[in-house]
């Protein structure tokens, strides 16, 4: 597989045609961007919904929207960066929670692109079908199991790959813009969640040691003005996020509460067997065991290919297939599930990929290994401590890699090399498309089967229009609705796993948590929230819920009461909800499966 840039035209024509046929050429690729990220919505996305989660960035863009500041006004153990990307996601036109979803893939998918091209060295409107269909395919197993629902994951990976494609292009071509736009996207990066605090680093050394960037260097003011604003676009969203948070005197609560949550090492990832090397001969870490093996007589046939000829060449080929034979079952067999570890393994494969086109072409595979670092990267969180939102990018890099090391081979006919990369990408979309549906389709994400998401959310508020759920979730949440029509109030609360239903009903969250979770609760957050509680009591004019009914029991579709009493256990994790309850001094009220404290306007 070729995955050099081919050479520009020179000839006579060339200013005559290119641009149409470059026009056109974008113009298709962005059209099978959006159509996938659409289809996927369509078919995937929308079915299945779970109240927690599938909400909680959106609820921290709506307080943004609505002017409160980062850690003074919320509580957060992340930089609060994707609350201010995915204000854009109530501009849009459509349903709310649609658009956000539709978003977000096309996310997923440029950022799969950036790496694509990044790793090929090859321009969008050069690929053919392909790279194209491979691609896609890539996107949609980077999506996996995984919600189709904006989360700061995914934008420290889009921030990260976009960025480098465009910092990469604006030093290989000279131009400013997409430099410093590169480096604007790279230094936010870190402000959607701390694991993706090396991207700027990166960036900067990327900058720094860049022979576009060395030539002059130390020696003339254009230099130093020229290192001056692109440190300062590296910078942009940092003078922007500190300077929102300094005007509101917040920088100290800022940092207590980002320092103030539990670390995320890696540990689990990078012990897949360093721990315990027996793994390495048990499924599915055998896979990195056989991919070795592989890669080791490839990395020899590139190392001896003037030795070993046609016959070698032909050898490394059949080498390439038996890798790309265990990339595809590690997939395969890891089901789409953490608990397989088969994203990590897919990690660990990207790394012997790595070393054997090192040792191969004699070239260090940077942008591969931007790859590797992004996906660590991903791996660092407290739920999903594993890099499976980055699996189809990890497999597809694996495999461009192990082809860049093949030896050269006499070229096919141009429509033998046409029809058959047509035909490889076909497959491979239409395969990982329906692993992708049939795996959403036997259970949705923390949801029930897709024959079971019997519930129109669309009936029950506008912004979550053709969102299909179960029916004790459909219940759960049309109760939600009930509650803030018959207790109206200025401020409203709906504690503790129901972050959606700020944006969803328009809501006013008084609390500065929309979702207390044991592991989101840092610095002064219980005393914050007693005392807002306090403030409530004195002002007046509020509506705090407490749910009965827990999360477990939304997935497995109920049951949801149609009514329960006061004396009704409320749902909590360390005692947060039953303080503010019995802090709350207005009047006990019952709605479905909730109990709540209401004071009306006074």
């Amino acid at each position: 597989m070729d995955v050099a840039s081919p050479p520009l035209s020179t000839g006579p024509d060339a200013a005559v045609v290119r641009p149409s046929r470059t026009v056109l050429r974008l113009s298709l690729h962005a059209a099978w961007v959006l159509a996938l990220a659409v289809a996927t919505e369509l078919r995937v996305g929308r079915f299945g919904f779970h109240p927690s989660d599938q909400g909680f960035i959106l609820a921290q863009a709506w307080r943004v929207l609505h002017g409160e500041v980062p850690h003074s006004d919320i509580i957060s153990a992340r930089p609060l960066g994707s609350a201010f990307l995915h204000i854009v996601d109530f501009v849009l036109p459509g349903p709310l929670f649609f658009v956000s979803s539709v978003l977000s893939m096309v996310e997923i998918i440029l950022a799969t692109i950036a790496f694509a091209v990044l790793v090929t060295r090859r321009r969008v409107r050069d690929w053919g079908p392909g790279l194209t269909g491979l691609t896609a395919a890539a996107a949609l197993l980077n999506l996996n199991a995984f919600p189709l629902m904006a989360w700061h994951t995914i934008d420290g990976i889009f921030l990260t790959a976009c960025g480098a494609w465009a910092l990469d292009s604006g030093l290989r071509n000279g131009k400013a813009w997409p430099r410093r736009l590169g480096l604007v996207l790279l230094g936010a990066a870190v402000f959607v969640k701390q694991s993706f605090a090396p991207a700027p680093v990166i960036a900067l050394v990327w900058l720094l040691l860049h022979p576009s960037t060395r030539e002059g260097a130390f020696r003339t003011g254009r230099w130093w003005g020229r290192l001056a604003w692109d440190l300062l676009a590296l910078g942009a969203f940092l003078v922007l996020y500190l300077g929102i948070v300094a005007l509101d005197g917040g920088l100290g609560a800022m940092a207590e509460q980002l320092t103030g949550g539990l670390p995320a090492y890696g540990q689990r990832l990078l012990g897949l067997w360093l721990e315990n090397p027996e793994t390495l001969t048990e499924p599915p870490v055998r896979g990195l065991t056989l991919f070795a093996v592989a890669g080791v007589f490839l990395a020899l046939a590139g190392i001896f290919r003037e030795r070993a000829g046609l016959a070698g060449a032909i050898f490394a080929r059949l080498l390439l297939l038996a890798g790309v034979a265990v990339v595809v079952g590690t997939v395969v067999d890891g089901h789409f599930t953490g608990a397989s570890r088969w994203a990590d393994v897919l990690w660990w494969i990207l790394g012997v990929a790595l070393l054997v086109n090192w040792m191969s072409t004699r070239r260090f595979p940077r942008m591969g290994t931007l790859v590797f670092a992004t996906g660590f990267m991903t791996s660092l969180s407290w739920g999903n401590d594993t890099p499976t939102l980055f699996t189809g990018t990890l497999a597809l890099t694996a495999i461009l890699l192990l082809a860049d090391a093949l030896p050269p081979v006499p070229a096919p006919p141009r429509w033998a090399g046409l029809t058959g990369a047509t035909a490889m990408g076909l497959v491979a979309v239409l395969a990982s498309g329906w692993a992708v549906i049939a795996h959403h389709d036997e259970a949705a994400y923390l949801d029930m089967a897709r024959e079971k998401l019997t519930g129109d959310l669309g009936t029950v508020t506008p912004s979550m229009r053709g969102i299909r759920t179960n029916p004790g979730t459909f219940t759960y949440v049309s109760q939600i609705r009930d509650c803030v029509t018959r207790f109206p109030a200025a401020r409203t609360a709906v504690l503790p796993d129901n972050p959606f239903a700020y944006p969803a009903f328009g809501l006013r969250n008084p609390f500065p948590l929309e979702w207390p979770l044991p592991l989101e609760i840092v610095a002064d957050a219980p005393q914050r929230m007693l005392a807002t509680a306090d403030g409530l009591n004195r002002d007046g004019d509020y509506l705090v819920l407490f749910q009965t009914v827990d999360m477990p029991t939304l997935t497995r579709g109920g049951p949801v009461p149609a009514e329960v009493t006061p004396d009704t256990p409320i749902f909590d994790y360390l005692g947060m909800e039953k303080a503010l309850r019995s802090r709350l001094t207005g009047q006990t009220v019952i709605c479905g499966s909730f109990i709540g404290k209401w004071a009306p306007a006074r």
